[in-house]
């Protein structure tokens, strides 16, 4: 299972990465808006972790942008 973890805290972003490596899924992370923009426009991922607060927007507005692009990856808003 590929996952991406959206969290602009890097310690919170780092304990959340190496929890779900130690259950042996694949983990991206993106710390911004435009890297997690740029990584949904490219990937697919079988779940989002979302943070709403972001530097250069909001979790609402990656929501927002992944129905614009059509893509149907879960999305868990923490």
């Amino acid at each position: 299972m590929k996952i991406l973890v959206i969290e602009d805290e890097i310690e919170l972003q780092e304990a959340i990465k190496d929890s779900l490596l130690r259950e042996k899924y694949t983990v991206e992370t993106a710390g911004d808006f435009h890297t997690a923009y740029e990584k949904i426009a490219l990937y697919d991922y079988d779940c989002i972790l979302l943070d709403i607060m972001l530097p250069g927007g909001s979790g609402f507005q990656i929501l927002e942008k992944l129905k614009e692009i059509r893509k149907s990856d879960n999305v868990i808003i923490k």
